[in-house]
């Protein structure tokens, strides 16, 4: 017994030991659960269970030292056995502990990352935030902008009615001034005609007078006077010869017809000064062409190559005289040159153009020089001035043909704008204008119409009274140019599908001739061909450089002149009289052919 109580008290002093241990686990589980109560809910059970089995084992423990059973030990290995279940289990409950507290930590690991996240988050989200406002802001701006530009939309549009209707008032009174101012000229001119035809009335009865004056006077007339004189041989038939008879022949040659008097009155009647502005002087309109080739010489070589622009050559002319070239590239200028004894000499250089020349012409008397040029214009030279006299300008895109018509102060162009113009140089305006919406590519003038060729593959032809197309001629492909034989019997199309085409113009005959030969290529849209003045030949340049030479009658290659040219040839010209053919080309050199 002794023995069995001096071991109760050991055994009660390791239970009370037990219970304040778990007494003290229980506090910081409490106080660890009050913490993270939100956090981890999941841990909460097993907890809860942990403090079922504490209490369970607090209560056996309690039990046992109270109630000592009477068989000491048989209680005591079964309370010792039980303190080894015990202690396993708080073992593996402690084992548990550090497994829970390590979640714990890992826990607070992401908790702390999800706050670090939820703090930029909150930073983005104030940047967004202020972004928000900062275009809040500038969208409020700008609808104020919006709105102070409808005011200001508003006043300029009602700003734009007034100055409309100010606009068709001005219109109104500019339409009752023009009238106002025809009718002034029309009783201008007509009174001005009265005048002239009063006055050339009052010319024509003075000369009648005077021619009546003459007719009645007394002249005295022997058979001297209707034989040739002969020479007097004697003193006294010379004494005779200055008889009073003498007298009588003065007064007959003072009243004929070939008296200074009456010569002067007609000059002034026939040849008085025109009325108007004329770009042409009294001796450019006298002059007149050199004549007509009858036979034309074929090339056979080259007489002169030389460098005669700057940049490439695009068009080339001989005047009618022959006697003189024109040349004009995409460096801007035109110059002439003298052609004499087989060689080209430079005359003088035309400037004005703002951009490249396409197409140059001489009038009949050789006088003037027109040309076509990139900045949509036309200019005319005068032979002898190097600044232009008149620009013609009213196209939207550039001139591609600019050529004198049969009338001498009208001039006709084609541009790429698909119009054609006709413009009267006494005005330096256009008179008609023709809108054919296709690329005008050349245009030559007839007697009695004007024929245009395009890059829609159909060649027109007008009626310069009516203003109308009278006849549409299809094409085998782009017309580059147009060239109309000196008779106006024959005209020749250059198309790009490599071939030449020469048609009958009296007949506008479906059927044409069409002329190609080995090698021949049109090198660009604006290769030019022309018709020898004799009719006889055809002649082109080629993209290989060379120049070919058809005849008309055979329809075969009469001759290639090659070697001179190493770039493409753009253009050719044959002079007038048929002696010359010139070519230029892309490389800036201008070639003078001949058989001679």
């Amino acid at each position: 017994m002794s023995e069995l109580s001096s071991r109760c008290p050991a055994a009660g002093g390791g239970g009370v030991a037990s219970e304040t241990w778990k007494r003290h686990i229980v506090r910081q589980l409490k106080n660890r659960d009050l913490i993270q109560y939100a956090t981890f809910r999941d841990l909460i059970g097993f907890y809860t269970r942990l403090l079922e089995k504490t209490s369970l084992t607090k209560g056996i423990m309690g039990g046992s030292i109270r109630n000592p059973s009477s068989d000491g030990s048989g209680s005591i290995s079964h309370l010792l056995h039980r303190n080894d279940q015990l202690k396993k289990s708080m073992g593996e409950l402690a084992y548990q502990v550090v497994e829970l507290q390590q979640e714990v930590k890992v826990k607070d690991c992401v908790l702390e990352q999800q706050r670090v996240r939820l703090s930029e988050e909150e930073r983005g989200r104030a940047g967004l935030f202020e972004i928000r406002q900062e275009l809040q802001g500038r969208v409020e701006q700008v609808q104020e902008d919006n709105r102070a530009l409808k005011i200001e939309y508003d006043a300029l549009l009602e700003r734009l009615r007034g100055v409309e209707a100010k606009h068709r008032l001005e219109k109104v009174k500019e339409g009752h001034l023009l009238e106002d101012m025809i009718q002034l000229k029309r009783q201008a001119a007509a009174h001005m005609n009265n005048r002239n035809e009063r006055r050339s009335r009052a010319r024509e009865a003075k000369l009648q007078r005077e021619a009546q004056a003459a007719a009645g006077s007394k002249v005295a007339v022997d058979s001297s006077s209707s034989a040739p004189a002969s020479r007097c041989t004697s003193p006294k038939e010379n004494s005779c010869s200055n008889s009073p008879e003498k007298g009588r022949a003065r007064l007959f040659r003072s009243a004929s017809v070939s008296s200074p008097r009456i010569f002067t009155s007609m000059k002034e009647l026939f040849g008085r000064k025109r009325r108007g502005y004329s770009v042409c002087s009294l001796e450019e309109e006298l002059m007149c062409p050199s004549g007509i080739c009858l036979s034309a010489r074929v090339p056979a070589r080259a007489l002169q190559v030389l460098e005669a622009h700057e940049q490439d050559i695009n068009a080339v002319r001989f005047s009618s005289s022959s006697d003189l070239l024109a040349t004009g590239g995409t460096d801007r200028v035109i110059k002439l040159w003298n052609v004499r004894e087989g060689s080209l000499t430079h005359r003088a250089t035309l400037d004005g153009s703002r951009g490249g020349i396409t197409c140059i012409d001489f009038n009949s008397t050789g006088w003037r020089i027109l040309a076509a040029s990139y900045d949509n214009s036309a200019l005319l030279w005068q032979r002898d001035e190097s600044i232009p006299k008149v620009t013609l300008t009213g196209h939207s895109r550039k001139v591609t043909a600019a050529r004198f018509s049969s009338s001498p102060h009208q001039v006709l162009t084609g541009s790429a704008d698909g119009t054609i113009r006709l413009w009267d140089l006494n005005r330096a305006a256009c008179v008609q204008e023709v809108k054919v919406g296709s690329y005008c590519s050349d245009v030559v003038c007839s007697h009695t119409c004007i024929i245009s060729g395009h890059y829609d593959c159909k060649i027109r032809v007008w009626d310069t009274r009516m203003v109308s197309c009278v006849e549409e001629l299809p094409a085998q492909g782009k017309i580059t140019s147009l060239d109309i034989s000196c008779d106006h019997r024959q005209l020749l199309s250059c198309c790009r599908d490599d071939s030449l085409q020469l048609m009958e113009l009296r007949e506008w005959s479906k059927v044409r001739t069409c002329f190609r030969a080995e090698g021949f290529k049109c090198f660009s849209d604006c290769t030019k061909a022309v018709i020898s003045p004799d009719g006889g030949f055809l002649t082109a340049g080629s993209a290989d450089g060379a120049v070919y030479i058809w005849n008309v009658s055979t329809g075969n290659l009469e001759t290639r002149l090659p070697d001179k040219h190493s770039s493409p040839i753009s253009a050719v010209s044959w002079s007038p009289s048929g002696e010359y053919v010139v070519s230029v080309g892309k490389n800036r050199l201008a070639v003078l052919w001949s058989d001679i």
